[in-house]
């Protein structure tokens, strides 16, 4: 049997559980924070493979092997491993409190309503990305990937980005506020609230335990019947009247359908919308739990999709720019939506296919602008495909009846990343 024990915030290590192990595993500072058995052999984490070899030498030979880990250790812990190798029946685990719930709880609020993410061994993009499109996260650290990165990304998505245009918070507050944990449950035991430039600038060292990230005008929320992240809407391609918008200049539902379809928005990523007008494409991918960036160069045009995300409850940074200059500070998106035209729409196209991770799709009204479209997208090392979208929506005529009104066509193409072979390379 391996107990699995949660210890390291604050509750302390009953002393009958190590008796009789022949086997300990733990952290350094668990080990150092316990006395172990005189005849058990002790083994620190680090590579996880050696010691669950090690361990599975005592298994086999029904020796009792015990495991310390952090918090509860079935929360982004070591049961999944444990359980995967030795099956979930040779486990006795005894969860403690874990470093986001005490982390929750040293700050008053309720954390139902919390996205968790982890950043450990991970790439952090996707934590900085839950970051920035809720308002309630925690994050677990590791190297490389602790406070003074998530403060780095974030400073630059609701701050000035180097390069690039003043982002415009399209929320009541839009900005966060950092919660940095470190050492729960110890006598040196610290949780400071700072500011993501703060954070950025500081060096925090190993005892990092969770960073959580709020909107203080929106931590509270409302009562919660599913926890973690907030359900999907319940629809999706908003009829045009629930967005502001200049002389019908929206992307119409029916494009917008096939373009969220296409682009894919879902928790962690980040998509721009490009030439955003009334920003319905960006606020959709919020409401779909992306993070979401609209560029758009009229400045009441600005205003208005920072009213229209306000409206509908989510946060979408406004960059107040040109495309392309404007791009080059933001962040590297998952996925591009492009909308209007003009002469410089091939080199926009040609900016974003080199920025984009996955897809970038572009709506246009003139056929003529569809050839250097899709030569940008194929030139940036994208598949590409299309439509003509035309439709007809029911619209009422005097004397009870009802016609089909033609709505402008609307070329839409999307290019999908083609992933890059290792075919024919020296290994």
């Amino acid at each position: 049997m391996i107990t699995v024990v949660g210890t390291g915030t604050g509750a302390p290590l009953p002393p009958e559980t190590l008796a009789g192990a022949e086997l300990v595993v733990g952290g350094r500072r668990h080990l150092d924070a316990v006395r172990l058995p005189a005849e058990a052999e002790r083994i620190v984490l680090g590579p996880l493979a050696p010691a669950l070899d090690t361990i599975e030498e005592y298994v086999g030979k029904d020796r009792p092997v015990v495991v310390l880990a952090s918090g509860d250790p079935g929360f982004f812990g070591i049961v999944r491993v444990l359980a995967e190798r030795f099956g979930a029946d040779r486990l006795d685990v005894r969860a403690g409190v874990s470093s986001v719930a005490a982390a929750f709880a040293r700050v008053g609020l309720p954390w139902d309503d919390a996205v968790v993410v982890s950043a450990h061994g991970r790439d952090p993009r996707t934590a900085v990305n839950v970051c920035r499109a809720h308002p309630k996260v925690a994050v677990l650290t590791g190297p490389g990937s602790g406070p003074a990165e998530l403060g780095a990304a974030l400073r630059h998505a609701f701050g000035k980005p180097p390069g690039g245009s003043l982002p415009v918070p399209a929320s009541a507050s839009g900005a966060r506020v950092l919660v940095v944990a470190s050492a729960l449950g110890s006598a040196v035991e610290r949780v400071e609230w700072v500011t993501p430039a703060e954070a950025a600038a500081r060096d925090w060292g190993p005892d990092v335990s969770v960073v959580l990230c709020l909107d203080e005008a929106r931590v509270l929320g409302g009562v919660r019947t599913v926890a973690g992240a907030p359900a999907g809407p319940a629809g999706w391609a908003l009829d045009e009247r629930e967005f502001a918008h200049r002389d019908s200049m929206i992307t119409k539902f029916e494009v917008r359908a096939l373009a969220l379809a296409r682009l894919g928005p879902r928790l962690g990523d980040l998509v721009w919308d490009v030439g955003a007008g009334s920003g319905s494409v960006a606020v959709e991918c919020a409401r779909l739990g992306a993070a979401a960036v609209a560029v758009e160069k009229a400045a009441d045009g600005v205003e208005r999709i920072a009213a229209n995300a306000l409206a509908h409850g989510v946060h979408v940074d406004v960059v107040h720019g040109s495309a392309p200059e404007a791009l080059s500070g933001l962040p590297d998106p998952d996925a591009v939506f492009i909308g209007g035209g003009g002469a410089e729409l091939p080199a926009v196209v040609t900016a974003c296919a080199l920025r984009a991770r996955r897809t970038v799709v572009v709506a246009m009204a003139a056929l003529d602008r569809v050839p250097a479209a899709r030569a940008a997208l194929t030139g940036g090392g994208f598949s590409c495909d299309g439509v003509l979208l035309q439709s007809s929506r029911l619209a009422p005529l005097p004397g009870d009846v009802t016609r089909l009104a033609a709505a402008n066509p609307v070329f839409l193409l999307w290019g999908t990343r083609i992933p890059v072979s290792d075919e024919g390379v020296d290994q």
